[in-house]
């Protein structure tokens, strides 16, 4: 019988924030460690990375800190700079709901100054590497001696890094009463031999790795930014025509946001997660089934009852939080020697789960390019043709031939009259005519901007929130301009090239929307359209031009 977190006796503001990270229910680690951390046991755990170990030392950890106190309470060491940074990343979302919690990470290639001034402010919790934290110990700006618990991990990694005198040089600073965790993917005699020397009356967990054997499917991620995920997910659904495509969110709030997003697209889809009740769940799996539903929208824990044959894809909205329910998610698909697919949005800070992922399934997992509009209405144009020539293929058309017959005349021709269908029935199911082939970049981008509204509405369900402002006679307006203050200037080798190209491509509005450009040394002055200042905003924020980090505000008023 599995355990919930609510059964491990958390508090409000850890199990909120659990539930906004997606965790429906612990893992074994986290079910095995979390109580015995809890109660101040010493713990040695074997479990490899992908596992949910973080949480399981970070959640004790934040049950039990003093977030009055500045001063470092937990001490995290990690064998390389991305594992700190890592965690300290999953140890602030843990910490989102408890105010005035800090963890820092604390490693070697970052300036050591920098260091000096974030630990002088103030952080309970510091994850750095060895050779790091012994520099800071030695030069007096990090002190251990109110630190309550000191975690290892992957400490056999360490180990074989050459780290063992620093790390039981680190050890001894840390109180002799406080909390000691070791974690490691495996247990060699020097890491119980530590333990032996470190540890009080340790507790042994062990979580037998499963062998993680990934399906013979093709597996494609793409690289995307966590606002354009909805319609990522319609342009891969429309691209690919999927029978029965089952897509996976880390949180219940996450299945049904995006359910509603596709079913108000027109997609013939649903949800399926532990909120609802039993005859509900049923009754969605039964139309999954049967072909009701083409879509099903699901979390790991809901999706264990779902055993059918003939799912076509697998579509990782959200990139799983451990590498077994990859392996889980994507085994629902090509099963009974079937071919399947599986696919996974990653944005640029999901990366280390994908690499993760991996590493421990050893699994090719191909990078590709999210279907543009163009190859969307291409490909369901081809699709249109396919069913054309299947039906003349399958005859009794005897019917439709009378009806042609009675209404060609002289001056017209069946391939006229077919012709003319076809644009009907296009311009019906596309909501514009096919594309030129041979349109350069620049006159696809006119293309789009001519017909974004529309590709919008017919293909994703919606307007597109750069329509223009259209007078009676159809032209175009000039909606008045706003000035945006853009953080990058010619010293950066920004030009006016450069701004365009980065705020038409990332927000959609047309090129020659964009109104007068002022560049000076350090940021520059850029004119929008009044009503698109906030989502060109929105979207530039953060972003990056030739490299460099962008901030974009409302530029104050001459005066």
């Amino acid at each position: 019988m599995s355990i919930s977190f609510d059964d491990l006796g958390l508090s409000r503001e850890l199990l909120k924030s659990v539930e906004d990270m997606g965790f429906e229910e612990p893992s074994p680690i986290q079910a095995l460690a979390i109580p015995p951390l809890l109660s101040g046991r010493d713990v040695v755990g074997q479990a490899q990375t992908g596992t949910g170990k973080t949480a399981a030392f970070s959640i004790p950890i934040l049950e039990r800190v003093d977030p009055r106190n500045k001063a470092p309470q937990a001490l995290i060491l990690c064998p390389t700079r991305e594992l700190a940074i890592q965690v300290a990343e999953e140890i602030g979302k843990l910490a989102a709901r408890k105010r005035g919690l800090f963890a820092l990470p604390v490693y070697g290639g970052q300036p050591i100054e920098r260091q000096f001034r974030a630990l002088a402010k103030g952080a309970q919790i510091v994850v750095g590497t060895p050779g790091r934290i012994m520099d800071h110990m030695e030069r007096g700006t990090l002190r251990l001696d109110q630190v309550f618990m000191a975690v290892l991990d992957e400490a056999d990694e360490m180990l074989d890094m050459g780290f063992r005198d620093d790390i039981e040089a680190i050890l001894e600073k840390t109180p002799e009463q406080s909390q000691r965790i070791f974690f490691s993917a495996t247990m060699p005699p020097a890491i119980m031999e530590m333990a032996k020397r470190f540890l009080k009356d340790p507790e042994i967990l062990k979580i037998t790795q499963k062998l993680l054997t990934v399906p013979t499917i093709e597996q494609i991620y793409y690289e995307v930014r966590p606002h354009q995920k909805m319609d990522a997910l319609c342009r891969v659904l429309d691209s690919q025509g999927f029978r029965k495509a089952l897509v996976f969110c880390s949180t219940k709030r996450g299945v049904d946001e995006v359910t509603a997003h596709l079913q108000t697209r027109g997609y013939q889809s649903d949800g399926l997660h532990g909120n609802l009740a039993q005859p509900q769940r049923d009754r969605v799996m039964g139309r999954f089934r049967t072909g009701g539903i083409e879509i099903l929208v699901a979390t790991d824990v809901a999706a264990r009852g779902i055993d059918v044959d003939d799912v076509d894809a697998v579509i990782n909205y959200d990139i799983p939080n451990d590498v077994e329910n990859y392996v889980h998610r994507i085994g629902r698909t090509g099963r009974a020697g079937r071919a399947g697919s599986a696919f996974t949005f990653v944005s640029a800070r999901e990366h280390y789960k994908l690499r993760d992922i991996i590493r421990y399934t050893k699994a090719r997992i191909v990078q590709s390019q999210l279907p543009t509009l163009r190859d969307v209405t291409n490909i369901r144009t081809t699709r249109l043709l396919d069913e054309v020539r299947a039906a003349m293929e399958a005859g009794a058309l005897e019917r439709y031939t009378a009806l042609v017959e009675q209404f060609l005349d002289d001056e017209s021709t069946s391939m006229d009259m077919a012709a003319a269908l076809l644009k009907l029935l296009m311009q019906r199911e596309f909501g514009q005519e096919q594309q030129q082939d041979s349109l350069s970049p620049a006159e696809n981008q006119g293309w789009r901007e001519r017909h974004s509204d529309k590709v919008a509405e017919r293909v994703y369900g919606r307007q597109s929130k750069f329509s223009g402002k259209r007078g009676q006679g159809g032209k175009a307006e000039r909606s008045p301009m706003l000035r945006l203050f853009f953080n990058v200037g010619s010293k950066m080798h920004v030009a006016p090239r450069d701004l365009v190209g980065a705020i038409a491509g990332e927000s959609g509005i047309p090129g020659r929307s964009i109104g007068a450009i002022e560049i000076h040394d350090r940021f520059c002055f850029v004119e929008v359209p009044e009503h698109l200042a906030d989502d060109v905003m929105a979207v530039m924020n953060g972003s990056q031009i030739r490299g460099f980090k962008v901030a974009v505000e409302k530029a104050v008023p001459k005066s």
